[in-house]
């Protein structure tokens, strides 16, 4: 199975210059766990994950002051969509993180977390069965 065979295409991207609780509140409504942040005018494409808010947080910063920016990943690791879902777990084990930005050229196309490489991994659970007496 391929990367885009697992991956959203309905990725969230933010300005480096949302605040860290504006990420999050979007982040939260649309449950997930990562937004690229796009910078045309600094390091280009990058990711903030619910990891680095929560990092800030506990060294007490003020969500509603820091921005995205600051706490975007810029030294991304991104796929492709012709990746295998091994080449990706691989990847995000290696690097120690859960997403990957899929670009297309340079273009983001999607986003493929751990859990939708698990979702992919195993077998759909069948209801349980209702018993009649």
């Amino acid at each position: 199975m391929l990367v885009r065979d697992a991956m959203s295409t309905m990725v969230l991207t933010i300005g480096p210059t949302h605040t860290l609780r504006q990420a999050a509140r979007l982040m939260s409504a649309r449950r997930v766990g990562a937004a690229v942040v796009l910078d045309p005018d600094g390091c280009g494409i990058g990711i903030l994950t619910e990891r680095d808010i929560l990092n800030s947080l506990a060294l007490n910063q003020d969500p509603d002051h820091e921005t995205a920016g600051t706490h975007t990943t810029t030294d991304v690791v991104f796929a492709a969509p012709t990746w295998t879902l091994e080449k990706a777990a691989d990847a995000m084990t290696h690097g120690g993180f859960r997403h990957l930005i899929v670009c297309d050229g340079r273009e983001p196309v999607g986003i493929v977390s751990v859990r939708d490489i698990t979702r992919c991994w195993t077998p759909a659970r069948q209801p349980a069965p209702t018993l009649t007496v």
